[in-house]
């Protein structure tokens, strides 16, 4: 990359989602790179925590860009271009995982216990951010699914409702349940190191989604 590309880069950083979606809309395709990167974790970790698979939840991600990307004159502005963005990735896993049959069981039942989790096993924050995983994915789908919005990465109430939707009375219901279960982890380490999205699978996601929305040659 050249410096002039460097200074440009490092310009985009700093703009917020709206003007870069403003930007994108007016032909600066390229753009759309900056919004990717910013948020690939937390598609990753939505999508994730509905799907429970990596590889599909990369899947559920690139879908979720194209379709973000198609439909930037859909955005009006009054939210967050990140909830917008989350809501489409979680009605896309929710969708997969009607196509299988199995539907996610929102109907407020007690989750199974969760073994407890002894902090002298092991000192290594990586052992620790693993059990803290487990224990995630160790919850019913309802919990986990609003813990991972609310907690994790930090949506409102209301945005997790609507990219659910569901209540905003249900998403407090459900957040309580999960938060009684993993209290003692999360004090142990801390929900934001759980499901990392890590460097190679950032840009074979961005490289896939630029691929499919470039313009075709003239």
């Amino acid at each position: 990359m050249s410096a002039p590309e460097r200074v440009a880069a490092s310009a985009a950083q700093l703009l917020s989602d709206e003007e870069v979606v403003r930007r994108v809309r007016a032909g600066d395709r390229a753009l759309f790179e900056v919004v990717m990167r910013r948020h690939n974790q937390r598609l990753y970790r939505a999508a994730r925590a509905i799907l429970r698979d990596d590889a599909e939840a990369e899947d559920v991600m690139q879908h979720a860009y194209v379709q973000a990307f198609a439909c930037l004159d859909q955005f009006d502005g009054r939210g967050r271009f990140a909830a917008w963005l989350t809501r489409i990735a979680v009605h896309e896993a929710l969708a997969r995982v009607r196509h299988r049959a199995r539907e996610l069981p929102f109907d407020g039942a007690e989750p199974p216990s969760v073994r407890a989790l002894d902090p002298e096993r092991s000192a290594a924050a990586r052992e620790l951010r693993r059990l803290l995983e487990a224990a995630i994915d160790a919850l019913p789908d309802a919990q986990r699914i609003v813990f991972v919005l609310r907690d994790v990465e930090g949506l409102s109430t209301s945005e997790a409702a609507a990219a659910l939707g569901i209540r905003e009375i249900a998403v407090r219901a459900r957040l309580h349940r999960a938060r009684s279960l993993l209290r003692r982890e999360l004090r142990a380490c801390g929900a934001a190191s759980a499901f990392p999205f890590h460097a190679p699978r950032c840009d074979r996601v961005v490289a896939a989604v630029l691929a499919r929305i470039r313009p075709e040659p003239a």
